[in-house]
């Protein structure tokens, strides 16, 4: 079965990238130079940043739905990200090499399932979460500073 990996929009970052340093800290957020690779990834691209790359680390809503599971936390945005990820196939380089955590949603935003896997094995897990018929959408996040990383959903056939 193949899989859609789907990064954020770019848009509501950009009213982000014209602020000054401290207008950011005033809205908890932070700019930053990506001093390694990997480390810094992207939740518009799904990429890691390149060392030296200026991005954005800030509170996001991932989970905006009407549950006991709605939930948000802290993402980067590299600041020269124009176009959203929305690919089909093999996972993006930015989940691989990494221990991830697979949140499987039902339509009304209720988790159904949730495991831990190496970023390799990433398909294999969710060709068996994809299995149950009541998973409309996975969460994928990177499980030691828990941070989301990115949508997945089955492919249109």
């Amino acid at each position: 079965m193949p899989f859609r990996y789907i990064g954020l929009s770019p848009e509501p970052f950009a009213p982000l990238l014209v602020l000054d340093d401290s207008a950011l800290h005033a809205r908890g957020m932070r700019r930053m130079i990506a001093d390694e690779k990997p480390g810094f990834p992207c939740r518009v691209t799904l990429e890691d940043a390149e060392p030296g790359e200026s991005v954005l680390l800030l509170p996001y809503e991932h989970q905006p739905a009407h549950s006991p599971y709605r939930a948000s936390g802290p993402i980067f945005v590299r600041e020269e990200a124009k176009a959203s990820c929305d690919c089909v196939g093999a996972p993006p380089r930015s989940l691989l090499g990494r221990i991830l955590s697979v949140r499987a949603y039902a339509e009304d935003g209720m988790m159904v399932d949730a495991d831990v896997t190496p970023g390799e094995e990433l398909e294999q897990l969710l060709e068996c979460v994809f299995a149950d018929p009541a998973v409309a959408y996975v969460h994928v996040h990177y499980a030691r500073r828990g941070c989301y990383a990115a949508r997945v959903e089955r492919a249109a056939a």
